[in-house]
């Protein structure tokens, strides 16, 4: 008989193995009500059995390609057994396990679809990473992450709406997933989880923060802060979001927007200082966007 739990874990493990055991081990592994999942996307090495042999309660599934953050948490999703559904990046860590808060949270009303508990990030004295988010603005898609870089005087422990979800922590209902579909796949990598917030928001559903669960963040682990993949897929990814979300009578300036004002600025600060790799991935970006 298949069992099923209140609430799934589920996190990517990709060439991250340091990470995702630091992970694993602020977890209560031993908890009958709930389940962790790893997804290992592909590793150069093997590092699944690794994980397997060192946490028999985890349970691994293995992609043999890199399916990119939505793919791998979709294949998660679609082995987990749980009610709740908590996407957690391999790159973060808990130092309080307090997540019934998201459950209470989510519980709390048919209306509230996802949550997210508040993120700081590792280092110095752990500032705010995320606190909710400001709504995008409609030509230049740009918004705010609350609290960002601040500390954390108690300021943001109110609970609050917010209307996207942070990809680094974020618990869904089973239920919505149904509704509003699994994460889309076509971003591979970044925006992802906006795009996902969107879905969910149109079928029906808010998203809240909830400042009652906190998770620490120690931020791209895997890509690095400046590499040619995060500033290739950020630049395609920002005009491939306009163009799914973005309302018609705004479409076009957002296009000319994202294209001559931030392409190109990115374009020309990487000429300029001679960082070609990130000059090349900024075109392939744009390039890659139109092709489509």
């Amino acid at each position: 008989m298949r069992q099923e739990y209140e609430l799934s874990i589920i996190t990517i493990n990709y060439n991250g193995i340091k990470d995702t055991c630091e992970l694993l081990e602020t977890l209560p592994l031993e908890d009958d009500s709930m389940e962790v999942i790893v997804v290992d996307n592909a590793s150069r090495k093997d590092e699944a059995t690794v994980i397997e042999q060192r946490y028999p309660q985890v349970k691994v599934v293995r992609s043999h390609q890199n399916l990119g953050f939505a793919g791998g948490n979709n294949l998660g999703i679609r082995e987990a057994r749980g009610s709740y559904i908590f996407l957690v990046n391999n790159d973060t860590v808990f130092k309080e396990w307090n997540v019934s808060a998201l459950i209470h949270r989510l519980a709390s009303s048919p209306q509230i679809g996802a949550v997210c508990p508040k993120i700081r990030f590792t280092w110095d004295n752990c500032p705010i990473q995320f606190a909710g988010y400001t709504p995008l603005s409609p030509i230049r898609m740009r918004n705010r992450s609350i609290g960002f870089g601040e500390d954390d005087q108690g300021q943001y422990d109110t609970a609050h709406p917010t209307p996207y979800a942070h990809g680094a922590a974020m618990m869904v209902k089973r239920e919505v997933i149904d509704k509003a579909g699994l994460m889309p796949e076509c971003y591979f990598l970044y925006y992802e989880e906006i795009d996902w917030s969107m879905m969910i928001r149109r079928a029906g559903y808010d998203i809240w923060y909830e400042p009652a669960c906190t998770i620490y963040h120690k931020e791209s682990q895997t890509t690095g802060q400046q590499s040619p993949l995060k500033t290739y897929y950020l630049t395609r990814n920002r005009l491939l979001f306009a163009h799914r979300n973005s309302p018609l009578r705004y479409r076009y300036f957002t296009y000319l927007y994202l294209l001559t004002t931030v392409a190109l600025r990115d374009a020309c600060k990487y000429f300029v200082t001679g960082q070609w790799t990130l000059l090349k991935a900024v075109c392939r970006g744009v390039c890659a966007f139109i092709r489509q």
